[in-house]
């Protein structure tokens, strides 16, 4: 995106006495991090407008990071400006009133299969829509203010959507941009004991994943969360669906997936992959994403084994064309 593209959606802000963020619904720390990074941001800078973060679901991976604003009546919303980050298609926004804003703008750094909002800016390359966020704050650095605070919440999108700056979408600008923030004063001792450790009952669960582990014959490694292991476990829904996580070390297994069952039937697919492309899996499951970490749904065991024998076709695909692969 070009200078002019940026400053248009800072003028657009500076149009609007009134400003409502939103984010994705089953937030992650992206979504909670930029969306709370640009609110400090934007309140910092303009403290004689109204800015607010109105969403209808909660994370309690991130709820360290403090609380969101109250929810509001229609009416609220028939005058502001509306920015929704880290949100790829308007079925996942949390907040169903967005649609009653006055203008609409998107930012997002997922594939833009569905354009949508007045102004839009997505960078597909880009590791996070925090790294973006902190991107734009750079950009206008003269003019926009910040604190300890937003820089906290921003790396901490930064941190997680990158896999701890691991993944292939981390580049020179993520890292320049998260040393930025860290010149702020983030307290990373006290970041990282937030997000990373673990309840007792978590590192059970981790050691029975271990223990019911399928592999497919080409090499694609799953899991099947129900919700009887759910309650055995005493596990909120992200520390199931973190299981994911759990598999991505297992050598010559460049795709791994988790089934996690929902309490209305349906169940949620976490995709993960190294070197191989998996988004167009996701997307033949109700779903879709990066490259390399998409997400999907399946409503039946038909429709569960179905993809997983289409990963596992996608693997075998492409250790047979491709070398250098562990």
């Amino acid at each position: 995106m070009n200078i002019q593209e940026k400053q248009n959606i800072l003028d657009k802000i500076k149009e609007y006495q009134r400003i409502i963020i939103f984010r994705h619904k089953r937030p992650d720390g992206d979504a909670v991090g930029s969306t709370k990074g640009l609110r400090e941001i934007l309140r910092l800078t303009y403290p004689e407008k109204e800015i607010y973060l109105i969403n209808n679901d909660f994370s309690d991976y991130v709820a360290f990071l403090g609380s969101e604003d109250e929810p509001r009546d229609d009416e609220f919303y028939k005058d502001a400006l509306g920015i929704v980050i880290d949100t790829a298609t308007t079925d996942r926004i949390s907040n169903p009133q967005y649609s009653l804003c006055r203008e609409l703008i998107k930012i997002d750094h997922h594939i833009n299969n569905e354009p949508y909002g007045d102004l839009l800016w997505v960078e597909e390359e880009r590791s996070s829509s925090s790294e973006m966020i902190a991107d734009f704050y750079l950009t206008f650095s003269d003019e926009l203010k910040i604190n300890k605070d937003a820089a906290t919440y921003i790396y901490t999108g930064m941190v997680t959507d990158s896999g701890r700056f691991r993944f292939r979408s981390v580049s020179g600008d993520t890292l320049r941009l998260a040393g930025m923030l860290l010149d702020m004063g983030v307290d990373l001792d006290t970041l990282h004991a937030n997000l990373y450790m673990k309840e007792f009952h978590t590192l059970k669960f981790q050691a029975y994943v271990y223990d019911h582990l399928k592999i497919t014959e080409n090499g694609v490694v799953y899991l099947h969360v129900t919700r009887e292991m759910q309650d055995m476990f005493s596990l909120t829904y992200e520390e199931a669906s973190a299981s994911v996580s759990y598999m991505e070390s297992i050598k010559n297994s460049l795709i791994w997936l988790a089934f996690i069952d929902n309490e209305d039937g349906s169940t949620r697919v976490r995709l993960r992959s190294r070197f191989v492309t998996i988004n167009s899996i996701a997307e033949k499951y109700h779903g879709g994403g990066h490259a390399c970490a998409s997400g999907a749904t399946v409503y039946s065991e038909e429709e569960a084994s179905s993809l997983i024998a289409d990963a596992d076709e996608r693997l075998k695909e492409y250790k047979a064309n491709n070398e250098g692969w562990l």
